[in-house]
């Protein structure tokens, strides 16, 4: 009788030792449900790494070609004036002419036309003189800088209006005038005539207008 509660008691303690091995721990968790973290993941909480670095620009890397729309400039090149060489015309540069343009008030159309081999400039107005009167015409309108004169090739010419007087009894009459051009220095020249028949000269109206390229302005200034 004593052998099998001896039995029953030993095979009590073994099933509670099996029982309290299989069994949550203290704190609740499972041992056997507990799992390491794996060896590629983070701790909870922590950034994780990148997985690769950013590569560098390669040093050997080409710059992109200029755009065709943006002209290339030249270290060479120099901002030059293309008619540096065009000097003003003188009377030796051209040839004269005086035609009347309206009789009841003795006005004459001026025209000058460039006889030389090379391209000259009108500047200003004509300088003009009547017959062996002394002083000259007034000069009637504004004329452009020497920059942008008037440029004459070979064989163009270049127009000016001369205003005469009406005979209020305080001029002169005269037959001929006399033109010599504007060159902005003491070149001397030699005058050019036309004849201009019973042109009446007004001390006080008399005047001519710049050079222009067309009579029709010339007239109307």
């Amino acid at each position: 009788m004593n052998t099998v509660r001896t039995a029953a008691v030993v095979l009590a303690a073994v099933s509670a030792l099996a029982l309290s091995a299989c069994g949550p721990s203290e704190d609740g968790a499972s041992d056997a449900g507990s799992t390491a973290p794996s060896a590629g993941s983070s701790p909870s909480g922590a950034p994780s790494k990148p997985s690769a670095a950013p590569k560098a620009p390669s040093a050997s890397a080409t710059p992109p070609a200029p755009s065709a729309s943006s002209p290339a400039t030249s270290p060479s090149a120099s901002a030059t004036d293309a008619d540096f060489d065009v000097f003003p015309c003188s009377t030796y540069d051209v040839t004269f002419t005086a035609h009347l343009a309206e009789p009841t008030t003795s006005s004459y159309l001026l025209k000058i036309t460039n006889s030389s081999g090379k391209a000259c400039r009108a500047l200003g107005h004509p300088v003009v003189t009547f017959g062996d009167l002394d002083g000259q015409a007034t000069q009637r309108g504004e004329a452009p800088g020497i920059e942008d004169a008037l440029r004459l090739e070979p064989g163009e010419s270049a127009y000016a209006g001369l205003l005469g007087g009406s005979h209020d009894g305080t001029g002169s009459t005269v037959d001929s005038i006399a033109l010599t051009m504007d060159t902005e220095s003491d070149l001397e020249q030699k005058p050019l005539t036309a004849s201009t028949p019973g042109l009446y000269v007004s001390p006080t109206v008399n005047s001519v207008t710049p050079w222009v390229d067309n009579a029709e302005d010339a007239l109307s200034l």
